[in-house]
């Protein structure tokens, strides 16, 4: 009796921004992302000197995975850092659930992403923070870093200064979410 060979679907993945907001796409990678409601056509090529890129719109984007933990990454895209996991539709479910359950802190850290040298805090204590606004400058790699807020609340602290120099997961700002 012979079988009959089953063609493998590709599997369905989420991508969970550290402000929470979720991109889907299936591994293995397709020719097109679901991005903003719609269908848009992104390629990741090498060159023949090994540097990764993405296209988009006609256009290159240089692409470096900095870190990669478990189901956690850290990439670099044109000089900007975007940390985020990986989840299937069924971790994803599981970890919104937990969420809900009151186990999450109401106090946020804001951590380092990578070593680097602070060059302006643009928050105080006290400060009223919106999701994605822009709180500290971190240089590393003679590249300027925006690091942004993945929650809305109030800053309680901030544990640096500028000029100071920071480690990767060094807390730099407590928010007491809204």
């Amino acid at each position: 009796m012979a079988r009959e060979s089953k063609k493998k679907r590709p599997s369905r993945l989420i991508a969970l921004s550290s402000a929470n907001k979720t991109f889907e796409f299936r591994n293995p990678l397709e020719k097109s992302i679901k991005y903003q409601g719609k269908q848009v056509e992104v390629k990741l090529r090498e060159d023949p000197d090994g540097f990764s890129y993405i296209v988009w719109k006609n256009k290159k984007y240089m692409l470096d995975v900095i870190e990669k933990n478990q189901n956690r990454y850290t990439v670099m895209i044109n000089g900007v850092w975007y940390s985020f996991s990986v989840e299937t539709p069924i971790s994803l479910k599981r970890r919104r659930y937990l969420e809900t359950q009151g186990n999450t802190s109401a106090r946020v850290s804001i951590e380092a992403p990578m070593p680097g040298k602070i060059i302006d805090i643009m928050v105080e204590v006290g400060s009223e923070v919106k999701e994605g606004e822009s709180i500290i400058i971190l240089e590393a790699m003679k590249m300027q870093n925006e690091i942004a807020s993945h929650v809305t609340g109030t800053v309680q602290s901030v544990s640096v200064k500028k000029n100071e120099t920071v480690m990767k997961d060094d807390v730099m700002i407590e928010i007491l979410r809204a």
